[in-house]
């Protein structure tokens, strides 16, 4: 692909994108002009930093969920969402107002947002040459206004968004781009709470809390690809 840009899971770009959201199926044949994320500089540490967490395909946290209801409320915003950019989807932690767990990563907002440390606004997703044809824009959940405020983690890795979206054009103040900056910092807190109670502070590893739900959340990924799994135990202690 020319400019280093990425093909995600969607599928072959001439073809166009088949995929579900939020349980609607499409399957379109068009002309792409819109511009697929790049990659950020340090890809594969952020890769490995968003795995060690072990947050991806986890149930509901209210933690989590208590604070897109917050932002929801407070921005008078319909769908709110806690957006964490895998390698080839963004999958969502928390998600008030939609009923899709996740989309493929070429065709999401978020991965746009993540290369840069400013919030992303976009007022009018129709006018903007990057979005105007993208299937999230032309389809459901037909985005037109979006924001999303970085998530980072320590050593500048942008996981993914706490990100607003609205199917409606939208001005974004200063005032309140600085407001989603506060709600992303208790959305930061809370992911580095939870990595310090699941890591061991003198070896950087799963602690034994941390062992369980990644092992727990491996489990998960194979049964639903139908994919075998084998456990290699080694006992530190002799």
């Amino acid at each position: 692909r020319e400019d280093g840009r990425r093909d995600g899971g969607g599928g072959d770009d001439s073809a166009g994108v088949g995929g579900c959201f939020a349980g609607h199926y499409w399957s379109q044949v068009y002309t792409r002009t819109m511009r697929t994320p790049d990659l950020p500089d340090n890809e594969t540490q952020r890769l490995a930093a968003l795995g060690s967490l072990s947050l991806l395909d986890t149930g509901p946290d209210e933690r989590f969920d208590r604070v897109t209801r917050l932002a929801a409320s407070y921005f008078d915003m319909p769908i709110v969402l806690v957006s964490l950019v895998d390698e080839n989807r963004q999958w969502f932690k928390s998600r008030h107002g939609l009923d899709a767990t996740e989309t493929p990563r070429d065709i999401s907002f978020c991965a746009h947002a993540i290369n840069g440390d400013a919030t992303l606004v976009i007022r009018d997703a129709v006018n903007d040459e990057r979005f105007h044809d993208n299937p999230l824009v032309t389809s459901e959940p037909y985005v037109r206004f979006y924001a999303g405020c970085p998530l980072v983690l320590k050593g500048n890795l942008r996981l993914g968004t706490l990100c607003l979206i609205d199917k409606k054009p939208r001005q974004f103040s200063a005032e309140d781009e600085n407001a989603l900056r506060d709600f992303a910092a208790l959305i930061e807190n809370q992911i580095h709470t939870l990595h310090i109670a699941t890591t061991d502070e003198l070896t950087g590893l799963n602690n034994r809390r941390g062992f369980i739900a990644q092992s727990e959340n491996s489990l998960k990924i194979c049964a639903r690809h139908g994919m075998s799994a084998a456990l290699l135990f080694i006992d530190m202690d002799k």
